[in-house]
């Protein structure tokens, strides 16, 4: 079978859901730490509610792309997948940020109230559904596109998932300006701009997820098998069939390398979602960090700018992306890809200076540099060295080194707070971006299939 060309609509049909699926991930990420603080979480266990997010995604995906592997029905290889975690997704999505009306006994374990363990939850399986439906637009790509296209249809995921996280960023400070309550009447409860922002994402979640699901057809397995290239009478295609562990050991070096990269770049960011709320609410709103009330108006208008840099740093992603092909022309991808890192590092430095509310939108839009980079290199990389057969149980374990360093950040995050950051919040920033200068530096031992 020829490798044909996609047409730019079809490359972009591929993805569009992702637009959908990246609003949630977005508004997942910039509430999730002003959500459990609103319920009464203390600074120092903040980042433990971020352990079960790249936890079950660290579970799920793999588990997605083994079994999707093999799934081929009437409704498509991937697609099935999608909608499942959509419509999960939404249903969730109706219910966490309500974790603070429900009726509950007052008792608590484990040191947590009865709304914290239910929002717990309920992240836990928003998360869960998030990782189903969004695995399957990255395996698409690898499915059904050649070699010379897969660098513009990575471009359009990455183009479609910043445009879906500005969106996500922007709904609660939108929701607050046209005239919904930034405050919730009582303490311990979500305030109703959160409440709508994720309410409307669900929506728009869905939508984009049938979109996609209904105008693209996947390639049978007889037409897959041509594609990449398999002949099931060869041997060496006979014995795709293997266990994750002799995959692992069979993995590319270009799998391991990039994965050390990622370690870092990813721990970076988990400490970015985390105490961004804190550190902007202390910096530039005024906010007592010491006594901590979540409910403040401090607080809550914070939330709401968290939402905003969130956005700034979306934009700012967009922007390197433009510049990212010439930088790559110029000093090659892993020079491209190390230079990206340490602006980002810069970035997130910078935050722990800044006082003024619109001077940090310079400091996000350097750390949107390391995350076009984040979102271009590696899976380009990594594809690149795979070959077909396995191509969505090895994205699967290659999201592991997305999970692993989050949760390892999220366990450590507290003692970091309390030890090395003497319980400022913003001080984290500045260990966000030791932590991306790191990640330059291990650039350099990735080893790219040409």
């Amino acid at each position: 079978m020829q490798k044909r060309n996609l047409s730019f609509g079809q490359l972009f049909n591929l993805s569009f859901g992702f637009f959908g699926v990246q609003i949630a991930y977005a508004l997942q990420s910039a509430n999730i730490s002003r959500i459990f603080a609103t319920l009464g979480a203390d600074p120092h266990t903040l980042s433990f509610f971020w352990i079960l997010p790249p936890l079950m995604g660290m579970i799920v995906q793999p588990l997605v792309g083994k079994y999707s592997d093999k799934t081929w029905n009437r409704l498509g290889r991937r697609k099935p997948y999608l909608l499942v975690g959509a419509i999960i997704a939404v249903a969730v999505m109706l219910l966490l940020p309500n974790a603070g009306d429900f009726t509950f006994a007052q008792s608590a374990f484990l040191g947590l109230n009865a709304a914290m363990w239910f929002g717990l939850f309920s992240l836990m399986f928003l998360d869960t559904s998030i990782n189903i439906a969004m695995q399957p637009f990255k395996m698409m790509v690898g499915d059904m596109v050649n070699e010379e296209q897969k660098g513009t249809a990575y471009a359009i995921q990455s183009a479609l998932c910043n445009a879906g996280s500005v969106v996500g960023y922007l709904f609660p400070i939108f929701f607050t300006w046209i005239g919904i309550a930034n405050i919730a009447e009582k303490e311990g409860q979500i305030p109703d701009s959160v409440k709508w922002s994720f309410y409307v994402g669900a929506a728009i979640l869905i939508l984009c997820s049938l979109y996609t699901f209904m105008t693209v057809k996947e390639l049978n397995p007889q037409e897959y098998a041509e594609f990449h290239g398999i002949d099931p009478k060869k041997k060496e295609d006979k014995e795709e069939e293997k266990g994750f562990i002799q995959l692992l050991k069979e993995a590319p070096s270009a799998f391991w390398t990039v994965g050390l990269v990622q370690f870092f770049c990813w721990a970076a960011f988990m400490y970015m979602w985390t105490y961004s709320n804190g550190a902007i609410a202390a910096n530039c709103f005024g906010w007592d960090e010491i006594a901590a009330n979540a409910s403040e108006e401090a607080f809550q208008n914070a939330g709401n700018w968290v939402g905003v840099v969130f956005c700034i740093q979306a934009v700012g992603s967009l922007l390197w992306a433009m510049i990212l092909p010439k930088l790559e022309h110029w000093t090659g991808n892993k020079g491209a890809y190390a230079i990206s890192l340490l602006v980002g590092a810069l970035g997130f430095i910078s935050v722990f200076f800044v006082t003024n509310q619109y001077v940090l939108f310079l400091s996000y839009l350097l750390i949107g540099a390391a995350w076009a980079a984040m979102l271009a290199l590696p899976f380009t990389i990594v594809t690149n060295a795979i070959k077909g057969g396995n191509m969505g149980y090895y994205l699967g374990l290659f999201n592991c080194t997305i999970c692993i360093p989050q949760i390892v950040a999220a366990l450590c995050g507290g003692l970091l707070l309390k030890y090395v950051c003497a319980h400022v919040q913003a001080g984290m920033l500045i260990v966000a971006g030791v932590l991306l200068v790191l990640g330059a530096a291990s650039v350099f031992l990735i080893k790219e299939k040409e």
